[in-house]
């Protein structure tokens, strides 16, 4: 097996290579190193690739000579496509990064991956496509018609694309619903990294829809665990679906009230957090909970890492990589 990782400079894609390394698979590591956040973030992630003997290239998958020219010489056998334009809100602000990065680019890589003959692509999608449903937990039968963001809207068509590719071309391929992903390394547009900086800082944190929101919050170690056992295990053709193409759910399946994140930081950083309460904002959803029975029956693997143990590891790496808030930590 010789994976391409892309979006490696990201919070999964740094993640998935040093495991896939470990494990003594063969990796092709590329980002495009986007400002959408930190890019200096994104540069100490792939430096920790080079300490591991991968060099994270600069490529932009939305650019199709290069990417082209790039599957013709990496000539990998295995795809897992992380890369993509993050985040519910920034889509209001920025909808043609979305259409870009997450509609373009992935065309090419579907391009990329039948041309180049790839035994099986994974790629990212996201709980964001179960939108306005309502039913708890989220299942793959559940319709995801009504995304409720643009950026729901380009993974729901991340996996119509896949499916296409998958039934024309016979090109196995699997989408992977990831829910609210956290630990070390992570986003700094996500919660735990904005409300801890926010709460060593004495400022406030914004808690939207009142309060009353709830997570399904995966650690970041058991959605690579997911990534590493779907990639071995391309899907087939069967009597239900003509096409060698699945979807799988990876979440904690536990709903997490926010208030509960939110006091067990307090506990982990020795410092009370200022809350300012705040309406639903556009985009989001109040709620998301995973049903991971098929990833369970597919892979063997549930996800497990519970909330306390996955934000202790976070606050550790948080501590060590910006050398924040050490007065803070109670005697």
């Amino acid at each position: 097996m010789k994976v391409l990782v892309t979006g490696a400079a990201g919070f999964i894609g740094m993640h998935l290579v040093h495991r896939l390394r470990r494990d003594g698979t063969d990796v092709v590591a590329v980002d495009s190193f986007d400002p959408y956040y930190d890019v200096g973030l994104k540069r100490a992630r792939a430096a920790r690739l080079g300490h591991i003997g991968v060099r994270c290239e600069t490529l932009d998958l939305a650019d199709a000579v290069a990417t082209a020219a790039f599957f013709r010489s990496a000539r990998v056998s295995h795809v897992a496509h992380l890369a993509a334009q993050p985040g519910v809100r920034y889509s209001l602000v920025n909808p043609a990064a979305y259409l870009r990065n997450n509609i373009d680019a992935f065309g090419v890589v579907l391009e990329g991956c039948r041309h180049g003959g790839v035994e099986h692509l994974v790629y990212a999608s996201s709980s964001s496509v179960y939108g306005a449903n309502h039913t708890l937990p989220f299942s793959e039968d559940q319709n995801v018609d009504h995304p409720v963001s643009l950026y729901a809207a380009t993974k729901k068509a991340n996996e119509l694309m896949a499916h296409s590719y998958s039934h024309l071309f016979r090109m196995p391929a699997t989408g992977l619903r990831f829910f609210t992903v956290y630990g070390p390394w992570g986003r700094p547009d996500m919660s735990p990294m904005l409300f801890t900086r926010a709460m060593l800082e004495g400022r406030p944190i914004k808690v939207f829809n009142y309060g009353r929101m709830q997570r399904d919050f995966t650690y970041i170690d058991d959605i690579v665990e997911g990534v590493v056992r779907v990639l071995s295990r391309p899907p087939v053709a069967s009597a239900s679906s003509a096409a060698p193409s699945a979807i799988y759910n990876i979440g904690n399946h536990t709903a997490v009230e926010l208030e509960t994140f939110i006091s067990e930081l307090e506990r982990l950083l020795g410092v009370r957090a200022i809350r300012d309460y705040e309406p639903l904002q556009p985009g989001d959803v109040p709620a998301t909970f995973a049903s991971i029975e098929r990833l369970a029956a597919a892979t063997g693997f549930a996800p497990s890492t519970p909330l306390n143990v996955g934000l202790e590891r976070f606050v550790q790496w948080y501590r060590e990589y910006y050398g924040e808030g050490e007065s803070a930590l109670p005697a």
